[in-house]
């Protein structure tokens, strides 16, 4: 039996795929292992995603980083991000709205103030009284 020797065409074909196996097999352990290191890594980008559309859509940097800047202040100073913050203040606002909006319409002063429009409109497009 003839045996291969070292400088021939198929041993040189299969030093290079034995190459590229161990090249692919060094890729996926690196992609596995960044993987697994930057799992965590999930608050951070979210809190970027703000400035980063800041800085896409007005290509100032300054303007995004004072974004940015803000919303960690205000993170740190409440310990509510701005979101949790703002649905805080509109629910609370909500609430009193629908008071306000009934003791409004039930008011003597809404009264008289649609009793003259009501005339006012009636002298100017001349409706018979009855």
């Amino acid at each position: 039996m003839k045996t291969l020797n070292s400088s021939s065409t198929l041993s040189c074909i299969l030093k290079r795929i034995r190459i590229i196996v161990i090249m692919i097999n060094k890729k996926i352990i690196f992609g596995l292992f960044i993987l697994s290191f930057l799992g965590a890594c999930g608050a951070g980008p979210a809190a970027m995603l703000g400035p980063a559309y800041t800085l896409s859509s007005t290509g100032n940097a300054f303007h995004a980083g004072l974004s940015y800047s803000s919303s960690e202040i205000i993170t740190n100073y409440t310990g509510k991000t701005p979101l949790e913050n703002l649905e805080k203040i509109t629910k609370k606002d909500l609430t009193n709205l629908k008071n306000i909006k009934k003791q409004t319409l039930e008011s003597e002063g809404f009264y008289l103030l649609v009793k003259s429009k009501i005339e006012k409109t009636r002298g100017l497009i001349q409706l018979p009284i009855k």
